[in-house]
């Protein structure tokens, strides 16, 4: 069992990290951070757990305002009972500066959980024990050349393209879908009490219920970054910049986007400024009917993404070849007839080589 001292240094622990990050974070006049408080506050972050605590206070800060409106309010439900004790500690240890309302809500609930939750035995903690315990955990995987389709215990289903794996985690407040890789399609059963969240490569696609497809495919030259497609419905998506790359202050990067049917958005993965793009209907997550069809596309690329799919025995592309613009219909499946095909299509000759296939410059 927890001891009495070792209880109250981990809540003032806690209380000081708050006091801290809230002091540099929403300091203002008449009372504005200073050379003072920077020296004292830097003598404090040496400490590495401090450090590492402040970190993920300021990565999870950073999320805050991109919670759904009805996630704050069962949040507020839930802690209404800790909230009193928590207000009668924040009072007497004193805050200067106001706290937007959303914000003190959370800050309340959070900073001081883990006092309330010691002092009342079944408060903040248990309620957030149970929260993190999930209802539902798998994991899916599909190998190259195999599409899978599941049904899901909400009536939600997915489909997973080739070469795709992702873990769906179910919990009584959220429906939580991480993609490792690949990419898949999502139709979302209605459920506002339980968002429905997809995570991959550092963004975050929130949604109530809809339909819409995510990929994610990190070794892939070109097409490393996220992208997002929404069939019908709305989405948001939400990408945080910077919180782990900013130790000492400085709010992080949050980008919000809102997509609704017929929008894609890919979010590159060197940072460079997304896009966004209005497609039809048909053209979102298109690879669920094969053959693949390309529209203006480099040879390379559109080499790179049949190969997903099947080995094409293409071994070298030449680089005087490799960005010619292709369009056309193609099932990988068939690698002969699919090289015979890029043959026809573009100025370019197919030799044998020592590795397989060669792509050359028809001459």
């Amino acid at each position: 069992m927890m001891s009495a001292t070792v209880t109250d240094e981990v809540s003032r622990q806690h209380q000081e990290l708050v006091r801290w990050f809230m002091r540099r974070h929403d300091a203002q006049p008449p009372s504005p951070w200073t050379a003072e408080d920077e020296h004292v506050f830097q003598q404090w972050f040496s400490v590495p757990a401090n450090q590492q605590a402040y970190k993920q206070w300021q990565a999870d800060w950073a999320l805050i305002d991109t919670m759904p409106q009805v996630s704050v309010e069962r949040l507020r439900a839930m802690v209404v009972a800790d909230l009193a004790e928590a207000h009668r500690v924040s009072r007497k240890a004193g805050r200067s500066q106001p706290i937007p309302q959303r914000r003190r809500l959370l800050t309340q609930g959070l900073a001081f959980a883990g006092m309330a939750g010691m002092t009342f035995g079944v408060g903040w903690l248990g309620w957030r024990h149970i929260q993190a315990q999930p209802v539902f955990e798998q994991a899916f995987n599909s190998r190259k050349g195999q599409q899978i389709e599941a049904r899901l215990p909400d009536s939600s289903s997915l489909r997973l393209d080739t070469a795709t794996a992702l873990q769906v985690t179910f919990f009584r407040g959220r429906r939580e879908v991480h993609l490792v890789q690949g990419q898949a399609f999502f139709s979302v059963a209605p459920d506002a009490a339980r968002p429905f969240v997809v995570e991959a490569g550092g963004a975050v696609v929130t949604v109530l219920g809809t339909r819409f497809s995510v990929r994610y495919t990190p070794d892939m030259p070109g097409r490393d970054g996220v992208e997002v497609a929404v069939e019908q419905g709305k989405v948001r998506v939400t990408r945080v910049r910077g919180a782990h790359d900013q130790p000492t202050g400085g709010a992080a990067d949050v980008e919000t986007f809102d997509l609704t049917g017929g929008q894609i958005l890919v979010l590159p993965a060197d940072g460079t400024s997304p896009v966004l793009r209005t497609v039809s209907g048909v053209d979102v997550a298109a690879w669920r009917n094969m053959p693949l069809s390309f529209s203006d596309i480099s040879l390379s690329e559109a080499v790179a993404e049949m190969a997903r799919y099947a080995d094409l025995g293409i071994a070298v592309i030449d680089p005087a070849v490799a960005n010619l613009r292709l369009s056309g219909t193609f099932d990988p499946r068939d690698a002969v007839a699919t090289r015979h095909l890029l043959a026809n299509a573009l100025p370019v000759r197919l030799v044998d080589g020592a590795r397989g296939v060669e792509v050359r410059p028809l001459r």
